[in-house]
C-alpha cells in the first residue's frame, strides 16, 4: 500500500478532493524503482489517482471508492483546535477511543475499517497488487492484518509516498510499515 502524495492541507482531509503535490520527482522515481511491476488500484479521490498515475508501466485497475479516506463530515478541512473549541469531548473521544464515535455527518473508524476490508477482500484473488490510498485505509489494513484494536493500530505513522507491505487473507500479516523508498 502506498500513501498518496502530500496535499499540504492543515485541516482534517477526508473526502474533500484535494490534489496531491507530485513535484518531488526524485521521490517518485525512487518509489517507482522500489515497487514491483504489478497491477495498481487507487482510491477514487484525485490525490490518490494522480499518485497512482505516476507508477508507470503497470496495469491499472478501476478506482475504488471503498479505498477513500475516512469521511470527517462537518469536521472536513477544519483543525483539531477549531473543533476542540466547539466540541472538546466529542473530538477527544473520536481520536482517543476510535471505533464507534462518528464526526457529525461523517463515518466512524469501524465503518472505515469495514469498507476497507470489503475492498481488500475484492482484491484478494490477485497474487500482488499496489494499492494507492490514504492514511486511514492503510492503518485500517494494518489493523485487519494484525488483528489489532483501533487504538493499537493508530500508533503507526504513515508518511506521504511511503510503502506499507502486507498480506491480506487467511494468513494476514504485515511485512513493513511506512517505508520511504
Amino acid at each position: 500500500m502506498v500513501r498518496h502524495g502530500p496535499t499540504h492541507a492543515k485541516g482534517m482531509v477526508g473526502w474533500t478532493d484535494l490534489p496531491a503535490d507530485l513535484s518531488d520527482t526524485a521521490a517518485l522515481a525512487r518509489l517507482n524503482a522500489h515497487l514491483p511491476g504489478v497491477p495498481v488500484i487507487s482510491s477514487d479521490l484525485s490525490r490518490a489517482k494522480a499518485t497512482a498515475d505516476t507508477l508507470i508501466a503497470r496495469p491499472r485497475l478501476a478506482h475504488d471508492p471503498d479505498l477513500r479516506e475516512l469521511h470527517f463530515g462537518a469536521w472536513e478541512m477544519r483543525s483539531f483546535a477549531e473543533i476542540e473549541a466547539e466540541a472538546p469531548d466529542h473530538i477527544r473521544a473520536f481520536w482517543e477511543t476510535p471505533g464507534d464515535v462518528t464526526p457529525p455527518g461523517g463515518e466512524s473508524w469501524h465503518a472505515l475499517t469495514a469498507r476497507v476490508q470489503t475492498a481488500l477482500t475484492r482484491l484478494s484473488h490477485l497474487p500482488e497488487v499496489i494499492v494507492v490510498a490514504h492514511f486511514g485505509p492503510i492503518v485500517a489494513a494494518i489493523q485487519l492484518a494484525e488483528r489489532l484494536t483501533p487504538t493499537e493500530a493508530f500508533v503507526h505513522r504513515i508518511d506521504n509516498l511511503s510503502v506499507t507491505c502486507l498480506d491480506f487473507g487467511l494468513n494476514s500479516r504485515v511485512h513493513s510499515v511506512n517505508h520511504i523508498a
